[in-house]
C-alpha cells in the first residue's frame, strides 16, 4: 500500500470520525436534549485535519496518540443505553481503524526508511 493510500484512508476515516462526533452530539444521541457542550469534541478533531489532508508526518504522529482520547471515550461510553452505546461501539472502530493506517504512514515515512528507499536501485 502506498502512502498517497495510507494518507487518503486516514483523511477519510478522520473525516468520518468528526462526522460521527457532531451527530452524535447534536442529533442521534446527545447527554442532554437538544445537544450538549459534548459537540466541542468534533471541533478538536479539526486541530490536525490539515496536517493530515498533506501527510505531514509530524502530524500523523501525535494525532495518531490524539484519536486514543476517543477510543477511550468510545470505551467508557460503550455501556450506554440505546443509540449512546451504540455509536460509542462506532466511535471505538472508527479510532481504530484510523490509528493502524497513520502509523503505518508515520513508519513509512521516517527519514531513515526515505533515505533507504533512496538508495536501493
Amino acid at each position: 500500500m502506498s502512502t498517497r493510500h495510507l494518507i487518503w484512508i486516514s483523511s477519510a476515516l478522520w473525516f468520518a470520525l468528526i462526522v460521527l462526533c457532531t451527530a452524535w452530539e447534536a442529533w442521534l444521541a446527545p447527554l442532554r436534549p437538544g445537544g450538549s457542550w459534548l459537540i466541542l469534541k468534533a471541533a478538536l478533531l479539526l486541530i490536525p485535519l490539515r496536517g493530515i489532508l498533506h501527510g505531514r508526518r509530524y502530524t500523523y504522529q501525535w494525532a495518531s496518540m490524539f484519536v486514543l482520547l476517543y477510543f477511550m471515550e468510545g470505551v467508557v461510553r460503550a455501556g450506554d443505553p440505546g443509540a449512546a452505546g451504540l455509536m460509542a461501539r462506532i466511535e471505538i472502530v472508527l479510532t481504530v481503524a484510523v490509528f493502524f493506517p497513520m502509523i503505518l504512514y508515520a513508519k513509512r515515512t521516517a527519514p531513515s526508511k526515505l533515505k533507504q528507499t533512496a538508495k536501493e536501485p
